[in-house]
């Protein structure tokens, strides 16, 4: 299950999932089903509803998480089974080919002079990956959070839209949804957020621009609560083999991916302390839970 629309981050690894577990023979015909609805909270109460069943993960990350401490949902992330972590994914932070900012010390000069001209925009609700990348960047360069203009838009698409049709200054986003306008050079990047830079991709990370801030996001699989330690078992062996298989490797390679593999319940520790981190970021932002903060 995939708890967004097609296209989007989610959408396009659960498929590319599917894809190496046909090629490498380690299940038959996969079959993918997207499942929209807040921010991933709908896929999440149906998840847990699916108590029992051992046929069933759904594709989640921080976006999910987000969506837990943002929307009322009648589901919690310690309901499901976890299974294992795939993959981090730095943000990028992107203006159109026409932007005054051909780098990042010239957009933090105009957003420090004055923070309400520029307007962000970000494929995520708040508490999302997109939404808590743009407020720790501000933050990181001595901008009151409070006062950022951050526009949500639903994925990927129509953020590029608003972007190249000056609806918003900056967009900051995943790089698999953008890799291919970025590599067309249709959009200038000006950094990105992870650890290292992303290959194929001419931008330094934030810290190496002098912004002393790292950030991914991350992606991986839950199934229902319920299952015996045998079930468990058996999907963690699945996704294992797929994440072992070469074809995993490539897929990785070519989406600018990072490996961060993680299984079992030290998974569901790493979950535990998500939630934690995206409970105080919110809580520093000041945003109640359940609450919707997006800028005009």
């Amino acid at each position: 299950m995939v708890p967004n629309a097609a296209g989007g981050g989610y959408d396009t690894t659960a498929r590319t999932v599917a894809v190496v577990l046909e090629q490498e023979g380690i299940t038959e015909r996969p079959e993918i089903f997207n499942l929209e609805g807040g921010s991933g909270g709908v896929g999440l109460a149906r998840t847990v509803h699916e108590r029992g069943n051992p046929d069933l993960l759904m594709m989640m990350g921080l976006g999910v998480v987000g969506s837990v401490h943002t929307n009322d949902i009648a589901a919690d992330l310690d309901q499901v089974t976890p299974v294992a972590r795939l993959l981090s994914e730095p943000e990028v932070v992107l203006v159109r080919t026409t932007s005054e900012h051909r780098g990042l010390r010239s957009l933090v000069r105009a957003w420090r002079e004055d923070p309400g001209s520029i307007v962000v925009g970000g494929g995520s609700l708040a508490g999302g990956p997109d939404h808590l990348a743009t407020h720790l960047l501000a933050q990181a360069v001595r901008i009151d959070p409070r006062k950022v203009r951050y526009r949500q838009y639903d994925g990927g698409g129509p953020l590029l839209a608003a972007l190249f049709t000056g609806r918003v200054d900056v967009a900051v986003s995943g790089v698999l949804e953008n890799i291919e306008q970025v590599r067309a050079g249709a959009v200038r990047v000006l950094a990105v957020t992870g650890e290292h830079r992303v290959p194929g991709v001419e931008a330094p990370t934030l810290q190496e621009a002098g912004v002393p801030l790292e950030f991914a996001n991350w992606r991986g699989f839950v199934a229902p609560p319920g299952l015996t330690p045998r079930e468990r078992a058996r999907l963690v062996s699945i996704v294992t083999r797929m994440h072992d298989s070469p074809s995993w490797r490539e897929a990785e390679q070519a989406n600018g991916w990072t490996d961060a593999f993680l299984t079992g319940h030290a998974f569901g520790s790493f979950l535990d302390e998500e939630s934690a981190r995206v409970r105080e970021l919110l809580a520093r932002l000041g945003m109640e839970p359940g609450e919707q903060q997006v800028t005009p």
